[in-house]
């Protein structure tokens, strides 16, 4: 949403003047063709008008009905800030909606004696303008899919947490039949993975399925990809030492594998440095 707004705002004297000529062109008789407006424009999401003193006179058209419950209220609250321009239309900063809880404006047009309020769904309006690009069927379809993924991902991480403290509960009732060392970086190497799986499901979830970015950060994605790399390479590093420990208390003879094991594991941290060193230089170069 607040992705959406800060578009917005780069864009508002586009977005206004765009507004403006909308509701210029609008059939005078607002209430009357409402059908034909919110057919016509999709972004213009309620409509309603009060008088001089700010009582409404008018249902409160909606796309999917009309409320008329509302007739003879006061609604000066909403005028504390009202400055109309020389054609009579004042158009508010970006708000979340009482009624569809998403990203809106508001625009107010005097004339006659009324002030018509137009309520404008912001992604909508956007999207008119080729500003962004969104569809909420395609929309819905990945976010689903992301949350199936991140569920089945956030399944996997428990059940290598869990047998990670399965094997060394059981290592501990049987310390003396069986190979301490093995089982102890085992426990170690399952937990570390599946801390590093969850972490992975809980950043999509996060980011792909609570929020959706219209314009997806590559500075983002390379945090929630470096992050699981590091948690990657610590396994990885410990996988390393068990093997050494192993080769040094039992075969001598394969020493020279526990060196290209250690020296690929120390490349490994190598790129990863390398890595993080391209992104912050990346970041501060991309304006």
């Amino acid at each position: 949403m607040k992705e959406v707004i800060n578009i917005y705002r780069k864009q508002r004297v586009n977005v206004d003047s765009f507004v403006k000529s909308v509701i210029d062109s609008l059939p005078k008789e607002f209430i009357a063709n409402g059908a034909f407006i919110f057919k016509k424009y999709r972004f213009i999401q309620l409509i309603y008008g009060v008088d001089e003193s700010f009582k409404q006179i008018t249902p409160i058209l909606c796309r999917a009905k009309s409320d008329d419950t509302q007739i003879g209220s006061n609604k000066s609250h909403y005028f504390t800030k009202l400055n109309l321009d020389k054609d009579g239309i004042y158009i508010s900063n970006p708000y979340i909606h009482y009624r569809t809880g998403q990203a809106s404006i508001t625009a107010v047009y005097y004339t006659d004696d009324i002030y018509y309020i137009f309520d404008l769904h912001l992604i909508h309006l956007l999207e008119e303008l080729k500003l962004i690009e969104y569809n909420s069927i395609h929309d819905k379809f990945k976010r689903l899919v992301y949350f199936f993924g991140s569920s089945l991902l956030t399944l996997v991480s428990i059940a290598l947490i869990a047998y990670g403290g399965y094997v060394f509960f059981a290592l501990m009732t049987s310390l003396g039949t069986s190979d301490f060392l093995h089982d102890v970086f085992t426990s170690i190497i399952s937990m570390t993975l599946g801390l590093a799986i969850f972490d992975l499901a809980r950043q999509i979830f996060e980011h792909d399925v609570m929020f959706q970015s219209f314009h997806q950060s590559e500075d983002k994605a390379y945090k929630v990809l470096g992050k699981f790399l590091v948690s990657i390479i610590i396994a990885l590093s410990i996988e390393t030492l068990m093997v050494v420990f192993k080769i040094a208390l039992e075969d001598h003879a394969n020493m020279l594998s526990a060196f290209y094991l250690l020296l690929g594991t120390t490349i490994m941290f190598v790129g990863l440095g390398y890595f993080y060193k391209t992104i912050k230089t990346t970041c501060e170069e991309t304006p």
